[in-house]
């Protein structure tokens, strides 16, 4: 897919809370599309920020006894702080507390109230607090919100609406006529089927007699703008919309809009009905991915079983995170989590077959060819170094065609069954044997293929483990900088004299009766005897 730019987005996330996996997950998908498009030379933005108005913040910040902005300020401080850690390099990191956003979303109130897009009426229905959703009709007897299914508060006041509905009969047929716009298709499907039914107009206000932590709508200084008309303009306020035309224009239309299917609503109906009544284009995809599951039930604080990001990173190694999240996971399913899990892809992927090529090819070219990178020869080239070479360059091939589908896990797939035949391919040719032998010219040849591998299997997995790779590259005397794709799919790069670094421990296998201290958002400490299959041994008890 030849693209002349690349904008992805995160949500911007609420900050009345600690940041949990299903933040993470979804931010180091956004950073690993950014970096690969990156290798692919395409001009890249990625956003992500914090949504900090609303009602959820300002009860968050009454129980900590703090103001609004002391929360948003603190729990901002969090995602920072995890975002650094986890090696995310998004371009900006826009606060909906900022001014640059605050001005943006009251011109557009303001534009869509003097074109008769805003109108004031009473509203009388239930409201999700958590969510910060109202409802009506059909939904309102239910008796429980859509998106978490916790009960609703009966709610009745004066407010402004949007004419949403106006658009509805617009939107199905975009729908239909753009059918990447919502990705993957069952969510596609979704979407059609809630819009089915009569689509209510949208309440984007709350008086502030009742909140009163939100952007003031220019128009009647008695009421705050609603969470959600507030938080989607940051996809556009951050690239420059009505303060720099010629930075929008750059990077608007957003390629991908990632979201978690809990948002679904909010992104593929509201979203695209305010961008119809500002005239403006449809982002080209929303993806609605699936959630992190333990024991296939959803994470929550009062199940105990949130799955704190930062302390797998410290316990594992960050890379190796990133990669399990991005291996694991079909992108738009649900997947569960769990740690058993988690290491025994570790141990396979990357300790035994990464890792031990990776050993085994240092350790021939410092005791057998004096700590460099030896030269092929052609004449001794056979079948087995044509089919490692066709698998390799096969798995560059793959993981573009996969990361176009969004099927990012097929492409690593790819990759991993790459180092696999490499490992092969080792086991076949020997050469230990060959060393032993004295069969320089076969040794030599082998050698530069296993690195040439290991050249382009880095290069393909930098964006996913960056650090890992760096590191990998650099033991062989390869740059440090980013490699670009085009490098990775083209044999023979690799420079024969080249002198590589000292004996490289990429990643320590986890061996069987080490204890591993699990701590859960909760609080509550585990100790997990994890065995070298990733299963709990015989008798073991997990509180």
């Amino acid at each position: 897919m030849k693209n002349k730019k690349f904008y992805v987005t995160t949500p911007i996330y609420y900050v009345n809370a600690a940041p949990h996996i299903g933040h993470a997950y979804t931010t180091i998908l956004a950073d690993v599309l950014a970096r690969y498009h990156r290798l692919r030379g395409v001009p890249t933005f990625f956003l992500t920020g914090t949504d900090e108005h609303g009602q959820k913040v300002q009860r968050a910040a009454e129980k900590g006894a703090m103001t609004p902005q002391q929360q948003a300020d603190k729990t901002v401080g969090r995602f920072q702080a995890l975002w650094k850690k986890l090696d995310i390099t998004y371009d900006d990191f826009i606060r909906t507390t900022e001014s640059r956003h605050v001005r943006v979303v009251q011109q557009i109130l303001q534009t869509l109230f003097d074109h008769g897009e805003i109108y004031r009426a009473e509203y009388d229905g239930g409201y999700c607090v958590p969510c910060e959703l109202f409802f009506t009709g059909r939904e309102l007897e239910a008796g429980t919100c859509r998106e978490c299914g916790r009960a609703l508060e009966p709610i009745r006041e004066s407010n402004y609406f949007f004419r949403m509905s106006a658009y509805q009969a617009w939107l199905i047929n975009y729908i239909h006529e753009h059918p990447g716009f919502i990705q993957p298709d069952s969510r596609r499907n979704e979407t059609l089927g809630f819009l089915q039914q009569p689509l209510n107009d949208l309440c984007i206000s709350r008086p502030k007699s009742r909140l009163s932590w939100g952007i003031e709508l220019p128009f009647d200084h008695d009421f705050v703008t609603y969470v959600w008309f507030d938080a989607l303009v940051n996809y556009i306020s951050a690239i420059g919309y009505l303060a720099d035309d010629q930075q929008f224009q750059r990077w608007w239309p957003a390629s991908y809009h990632l979201i978690g299917k809990d948002i679904l609503t909010t992104h593929t109906v509201y979203w695209p009905t305010m961008l119809k009544a500002m005239h403006l284009p449809m982002p080209e995809t929303i993806f609605a991915h699936g959630w992190w599951l333990v024991g296939d039930s959803k994470m929550s604080k009062s199940a105990g079983n949130v799955v704190n990001p930062i302390e797998l990173a410290d316990r594992y190694g960050v890379d190796a995170f990133r990669y399990f999240l991005m291996a694991e996971m079909t992108l738009g399913q649900d997947c569960n989590f769990s740690e058993e899990a988690f290491i025994r892809r570790y141990n396979a992927d990357l300790a035994n077959d990464l890792g031990n090529l990776l050993s085994r090819v240092m350790k021939l070219l410092t005791s057998h060819c004096g700590g460099k990178i030896p030269a092929a020869t052609a004449e001794i080239e056979g079948a087995d170094e044509q089919q490692l070479r066709q698998a390799v360059l096969n798995a560059a091939t793959r993981m573009e065609e996969c990361l176009d589908q969004m099927r990012l896990d097929l492409g690593l797939t790819a990759v991993a069954s790459a180092v696999r035949e490499a490992n092969r391919y080792l086991e076949k040719r020997q050469p230990w044997t060959l060393a032993k032998h004295s069969e320089h010219g076969a040794l030599n040849t082998v050698l530069y293929h296993a690195v040439e591998t290991l050249r382009i299997v880095s290069g393909l997995l930098y964006p996913v483990m960056p650090a890992k790779m760096r590191e990998l590259r650099q033991v062989l005397g390869l740059s440090a900088e980013e490699p670009s794709l085009a490098m990775l799919k083209t044999w023979g790069k690799t420079v024969p004299g080249t002198p590589v670094g000292a004996m490289l421990s990429l990643f320590p296998r986890i061996q069987a009766g080490v204890p591993a201290q699990a701590t859960t958002a909760s609080g509550d400490n585990q100790l997990r005897l994890i065995t070298v299959d990733g299963t709990l041994p015989s008798g073991a008890v997990v509180k």
